[in-house]
């Protein structure tokens, strides 16, 4: 008996949209965390994204797509999104908002189209890496089609490394 083809709704998605993908399965027995999975694969850490998801007052959710070796600014994101301020969302809601689970967050499929925002450096990448919609899947596929699937934006986001002079 033939072995059946493990899909995440995600890859059903870009197969629905005829975006080119290709997917890395890994074992994990618990999540970590990102550098620790592009290290398992052997995959260039520049190339690895991670899927956070924030909520403004306003009660809106905003989903921020970043290096996995970067931190989110959320003054930065807060101003991208036009919100006076965002928090992270509690790990709690994650899936009842997403319909993911930490570790295997996608912006590809969750429950509600949400306001996606790519960081900036990724628009320069031939392609980039993110979870494949559960923990052991990574779905790698070009920006412009990640762009495509998630209606995204890319803007900067991440903490600057440089620091500001002092005036």
């Amino acid at each position: 008996m033939a072995k059946k083809e493990l899909k995440t709704n995600a890859m059903r998605i870009l197969e629905k949209k005829k975006i080119p993908f290709t997917y890395i399965t890994y074992e994990c027995e618990e999540f970590v965390d990102g550098v620790q999975i592009a290290d398992k694969l052997g995959q260039p850490h520049e190339l690895v994204y991670k899927t956070l998801v924030t909520v403004a007052k306003s009660r809106e959710h905003y989903v921020f797509v970043i290096p996995i070796e970067e931190e989110l600014d959320l003054k930065k994101a807060a101003r991208v999104v036009g919100e006076k301020s965002l928090l992270m969302l509690p790990l709690k809601d994650l899936t009842a908002v997403t319909g993911y689970i930490r570790g295997g967050c996608t912006a590809i499929g969750m429950k509600k189209p949400f306001p996606v925002v790519v960081e900036k450096c990724a628009e320069a990448l031939e392609e980039m890496i993110v979870s494949g919609g559960k923990i052991g899947m990574q779905i790698r596929l070009t920006p412009q089609d990640f762009q495509k699937v998630t209606g995204a934006v890319f803007e900067e986001v991440v903490v600057s490394v440089k620091t500001e002079e002092i005036l």
